[in-house]
């Protein structure tokens, strides 16, 4: 998971919600990625995702049998369903996501008996530092976004008073 976090770190680095993801197999690590939605405009851009397919890519397979999957916050549901579909062996989660989640929050798409496979799922592993990263992250976006909307109220107030002092030097 500490490698998970390091992606993370990039993530947010980036400008991008800082979620990182590792894949290992048989004590070796496979892939690693980090969400790059924004970078790539695509939604599809998950850490989950990217991590998947440089792991298909490297063994050759669509099918991740005995791949763990290591993640910063719990995936959403394409990302669990596509775990599901590459028979992914095992997922570990550092934070859940009551909103979007899909491994045990909203949804559980990992261990529902009517697909054709599930996944053993960890849940909490350094959870807190995993939260604290997300958490961070968005309080710094909210700080930044009040800046700039403070910045543009300022600016308009200058240009009104600049229109309005040229006005009255006019009259």
């Amino acid at each position: 998971m500490r490698e998970a976090l390091r992606e993370a770190e990039k993530a947010a680095e980036t400008g991008e919600v800082p979620v990182g993801a590792v894949i290992v197999k048989d004590g070796e690590i496979l892939s690693r990625a980090y969400n790059l939605v924004e970078t790539y405009a695509s939604s599809s851009a998950h850490a989950e995702m990217l991590a998947m397919d440089q792991a298909e890519a490297r063994l050759g397979s669509k099918w991740l049998l005995g791949c763990t999957l290591y993640v910063t916050l719990e995936p959403c549901a394409m990302c669990a369903g596509a775990m599901v579909l590459s028979r992914m062996e095992r997922l570990v989660i550092g934070t859940m996501d009551p909103k979007n989640g899909a491994s045990g929050s909203v949804f559980d798409i990992t261990a529902c008996e009517r697909l054709n496979h599930e996944i053993e799922v960890t849940r909490g592993v350094l959870q807190e530092e995993c939260a604290e990263a997300l958490s961070s992250f968005f309080r710094e976006l909210r700080i930044t976004k009040a800046q700039l909307r403070r910045k543009k109220r300022a600016e308009e107030t200058s240009q009104t008073c600049e229109h309005h002092q040229q006005g009255e030097n006019n009259q």
